[in-house]
């Protein structure tokens, strides 16, 4: 910066040039430019105490007292005289004398007139011999004449009464042609104007930050700082504030010294606050303390003591020099690298306080204006201040999306924590329904009011906690309305009866005033109860007696509903703030139960996804009125719409929000209904429950122990993994989120064995959302159903999967016996055919034929091919029946080999053995001219008896292997096997094993488990 300022310096400062001597300046030879002035110091003749006059001789001058005073200078350090007048004259030779010259007399202390050639040219102030009829001023001012002489006679009156000690000259005369004059001028205010104007600009931008908000002590400094730096600039060099603005002489002075002590203070405070220092608070307490006493002293100093301003001012500049930097450079060891622009700008101050002020006052008077040093250092603390801004807009996102997450680990906790509370608490709300529903307790009528006051606060306390799960569904745009015919009338009923407690413990009544007939309304329904729900609690919460109407009616085609209530009622800061999440109202507010403050802000949410607005009109102590409106149903759909009542078995919001009477009604129904689907079948439908939570075991096998199930419960997916393979099983119900393997993964593996059909899966989420339950589907869930479970919704979707299932199972069996009782033509017409040769060759034969024949057909048509299981003897019987006739026919052809352990008490599916034998008979070994030998084998392991068919036929192709027991074959071959295969699946999780090498054979085996005992 120092550079830069002597570089400035040397386009700046003025050319060698002659030098005034005794009262006489020679230029004729000077060469005048119109770029450039010359100063007219040296040695000018000096008249103390006399105003000469203009017109005086030379013989008249030289009878006067007369000395060479040196200019710029005092005239205290030529004379011992601190107060006075005297006039200053000089002798200019020049050479030209046609061009038109200009003089300028940027500091004269401090009034003076100026004479040229005898002629007045221009006066600042008014000097006069004494002060009262001085008038003094001081400001740079220049005047332009022409000559015809050579000789230019400079003549100046000057008076100073005000100054002490610095009367004079005291800055250099100005010389040159009036062009050069005028753009010397010209470039020196314009460079204090730019200046002053940039300065503006960053108060300007300080104040519009303060107007924004930020009020930062820094703030206030800094813009006091430039107003003050602003005026230092105003005040000094050409004085443009006191062109505009006259002033007196001594205030002008004074106010100098207050300005830069100002500036200097200022400086020092916003450096300080802008860095956050607070060590040396004593010296700069200190500090403050003497610049606060010096401008005090200031403003009271008697002209005469005015020179003592320089002193303190110095000494205060002085410590400001030392403490700013000081401060800098502590913060830039601390690690703050911004403080560099502090530096900086503590460096463009103190070099321009220390070389324009001390060294401009005391050895270059006529330094050039410098501009750059302030702008350097307002820029400086500008970007000092961008910098912060930007590590504080940095920062200030980073915390921003650090309290996003945390916002939203805040709803993900909430919805978790809710999901955790809703299942005990729809657990407890479950047994709860059950022992008041079971008609064996004997329940005195105060607990069967317990009983019916337990679920109506866990229906209450449930919605609360639905609550908590929807903020963060709202806050993701993941809310979708299930729109449908609502009955306002029904819908409030169940409201009103569910909150009938909370207002029964006041002196407190809820009017329901909505007719029977009011139109049904479009709107979902589990929503609308939320909005009722918590408009009418939030009037319970906030009045203490009185009464509290729920009333509708019809305008413009909308179903207007509102809340009315005789309680506290709410200023106008409370009505602002009573839709904000989690605002609970004042907290001076009388009977406040307690709250999440969601309520209100869910209603209106859940009103606006409707179409409509939820407003309020409220006054202190005047109660308050909630309304909204909802679109009336089209005709068709009230026709179609069922009645309250009518079909709310099946509707689970309406069976939630119903009274415990209408559910213990429901109940009895239900116990008075017909035997079930269920009581068809000879064994209890079996179901797998898997869940992590041995609580929700309970619960699950406690809803379900009425309805005949035998319930297997375990806590992993690969203890039901296991169990898979123990037997037969109706139903897998399974939790989705569990350790280790979760439902959506237990769902895919049990998929591997078992289609859609053949063992249903329901899955319980405590997620409703619709990616949740898509990705249920994806894994193979037949159905799902979220928590917390609805009792009787649950009992409806087990009995509807387990008769799905079972059904199926029966179309299977059918179908076996079905394809059993197809005896193909020309079997029977062959078998006929074989009687008849045998009646004229061998009756004996004949007679043994005939008895086989007929304990095939018997078996065909036998009943027990209809049921699950039958004893293995049972199939034997029909293959001994089968293959005798066969090789009657085809006598040595077909060889028959029997391999059997011990069968006893084996059973296996009807019409499993035959199919195979078949299949191995006719297509692998009769298709061939030699034919071939049939091997059943009946092996005994430790857990399970093994069938085996084999052949030594034409085997099978690999590519018609592979296909063999595909559902979507077009061909007919193979029905037999392809029913046989997914009913082992289903039995025993594992089908028909079938292996073959063409040429040489077919092997066809599976495995029948020996019976267990089902675990508990």
């Amino acid at each position: 910066m120092v550079s830069l300022r002597m570089l400035w310096y040397s386009f700046r400062i003025m050319p060698e040039h002659p030098q005034a001597e005794r009262g006489e300046l020679d230029l004729r030879h000077w060469q005048f430019s119109d770029r450039q002035v010359i100063t007219l110091n040296g040695e000018w003749e000096f008249y103390p105490g006399q105003f000469i006059s203009p017109a005086a001789s030379g013989e008249q001058r030289d009878e006067l007292d007369r000395l060479y005073m040196q200019v710029p200078g005092k005239w205290s350090s030529s004379i011992n005289q601190k107060f006075g007048y005297g006039t200053y004259r000089l002798r200019v030779l020049i050479q030209d004398t046609d061009g038109v010259y200009s003089i300028q007399l940027p500091n004269v202390q401090s009034a003076s007139r100026l004479y040229i050639n005898g002629q007045m040219y221009g006066e600042m102030g008014h000097p006069a011999e004494t002060k009262e009829h001085n008038k003094a001023r001081n400001v740079p001012y220049s005047v332009n004449f022409h000559t015809a002489k050579t000789e230019v006679e400079v003549l100046l009156h000057v008076s100073n009464f005000h100054i002490y000690g610095m009367g004079g000259i005291v800055q250099s005369v100005k010389f040159g042609t009036a062009t050069a004059m005028m753009n010397e001028r010209l470039l020196s205010e314009m460079l204090q104007i730019v200046v002053c104007v940039v300065l503006l600009l960053h108060g300007i931008y300080a104040g519009i930050l303060f107007g924004l908000g930020h009020r930062g002590k820094e703030l206030l400094y800094f813009a006091l700082m430039i107003f003050f730096a602003v005026l230092s600039v105003l005040t000094d060099d050409d004085k443009l504030l006191l062109v505009w603005m006259p002033i007196p002489m001594a205030w002008v002075f004074k106010l100098k010294i207050i300005i830069y002590i100002c500036l200097a203070i200022f400086l020092m405070m916003c450096t300080k606050s802008l860095l956050g220092r607070q060590e040396n608070r004593r010296t700069v307490r200190a500090l403050l303390v003497f610049s606060a006493a010096g401008m005090l002293l200031m403003i009271g100093l008697p002209d005469r003591y005015l020179r003592v301003g320089n002193h303190l001012l110095l000494i205060i500049m002085l410590a400001v020099i030392i403490l700013v930097p000081y401060f800098a450079f502590r913060s830039i060891r601390e690690g703050e690298k911004s403080a560099v622009f502090i530096l900086m700008a503590a460096a463009a101050v103190s070099i321009n306080i220390f070389i324009g002020g001390i060294i401009k006052s005391r050895f270059w008077a006529d330094m050039p204006y410098y501009p750059l040093d302030l702008i350097i250092a307002f820029v400086s603390f500008a970007a000092f201040w961008f910098i912060r801004f930007a590590q504080t807009t940095f920062h200030a996102k980073r915390l921003a999306e650090r309290l996003q997450e945390e916002d939203k680990r805040k709803d993900e906790f909430l919805a978790n924590t809710s999901h955790e509370l809703r299942n005990p608490l729809h657990g407890m709300i479950n047994m709860a329904q059950a022992v008041l529903d079971n008609g064996q307790n004997r329940l005195i009528d105060r607990h069967r009011s317990d009983l019916k006051l337990l679920i109506q606060i866990g229906q209450r306390l449930s919605l609360q906690l639905n609550d908590l799960l929807d903020v963060s569904l709202l806050r993701e745009g993941q809310i979708r309305l299930d729109k449908q015919s609502v009955s306002v009338q029904a819908t409030a009923s169940g409201v009103v009866e569910m909150l009938r407690y909370l207002s029964d413990a006041k002196k407190l009544e809820i009017v329901l005033d909505v007719p029977d007939a009011f139109p049904r309304v479009l709107a979902d329904e589990n929503r609308l109860v939320q909005i009722l729900f918590n408009l009418l609690h939030n009037a319970i919460k906030y009045t203490n007696e009185g009464f509290i109407v729920l009333s509708a009616e019809v305008h413009e085609n909308q179903a207007r509903i509102y809340v009315r209530d005789t309680g506290i009622g709410m200023d106008e800061e409370n009505k602002r703030r009573v839709f904000l999440p989690y605002h609970q109202g004042t907290s001076n507010a009388p009977a406040i139960q307690g709250g999440l403050g969601l309520g209100l802000s869910i209603c209106k949410q859940f009103v606006e996804l409707h179409g409509s607005s939820l407003e309020l009109q409220s006054e202190p102590g005047q109660g308050s009125v909630f309304s909204f409106s909802l679109p009336l149903a089209v005709a068709d759909q009230n026709k179609a719409a069922p009645e309250p009542g009518g079909s709310g078995k099946n509707d689970a919001a309406y069976i939630f929000l119903t009274s415990t009477d209408r559910l213990a009604e429901l109940a009895v129904a239900e116990e008075s209904a017909p035997e079930q689907e269920t009581a068809q079948w000879d064994s209890q439908p079996k179901i797998i429950a898997v869940d992590d939570d041995p609580v929700n075991l309970k619960i699950l096998q406690h809803i379900l122990s009425r309805e005949h199930y035998h319930i297997s419960a375990v806590t992993s997916a690969e203890e039901a993994l296991q169990l898979l393979d123990s037997g037969e099983w109706d139903l897998v119900i399974s939790d989705v989120m569990m350790p280790n393997i979760s439902g959506y993964e237990l769902t895919r593996e049990i998929r591997r064995k078992y289609t859609i059909s053949e063992l249903p899966i329901l899955l319980l989420t405590a997620r409703s959302r619709s990616q949740d339950i898509e990705a249920g589907f994806k894994a193979g869930a037949n159905d799902y159903l979220s928590k917390p479970m609805d009792a009787l919704e649950l009992k409806t979707r087990v009995q509807a999967l387990i008769s799905l299932k079972r059904s199926i199972m029966e179309r299977l069996h059918m179908e076996a016996a079905w394809l059993q009782a197809q005896i193909q033509p020309h079997f029977l017409y062959n078998t006929l055919n074989s009687v008849a040769s045998l009646s004229v060759m061998d009756t004996s034969r004949m007679v043994v034929l005939l008895e086989r024949f007929g304990s095939y057909l018997r078996t065909s048509f036998d009943v027990r091919n209809l049921q699950r299981l039958v004893p293995i003897e049972h199939e034997l019987e029909m293959l001994h029946s089968y293959l005798y006739i066969e090789k009657e026919r085809f006598g040595e052809r077909l060889q028959v080999v029997w391999d059997l352990q011990d069968y006893s008490s084996v059973q296996i599916p009807p019409l499993s053995m035959q199919p195979i034998v078949e299949n191995s008979v006719r297509h692998g070994l009769l298709t061939r001219v030699s034919g071939g030998t049939v091997t059943i084998r009946i092996h005994n392991h430790p857990d399970y008896t093994e069938i085996i068919v084999e052949d030594d036929g034409v085997g099978i192709e690999e590519d018609k292997l592979r296909c063999l027991l595909e559902t979507d074959s077009h061909s007919r071959r193979g029905i037999g096997l392809i029913n046989t295969d997914r009913r082992l699946k289903q039995l025993y999780g594992q089908g028909l094993h079938i292996s073959s090498v063409p040429g040489e054979g077919t092997r066809v085996a599976f495995q029948i488990p020996k019976p267990k005992s089902l675990p508990d």
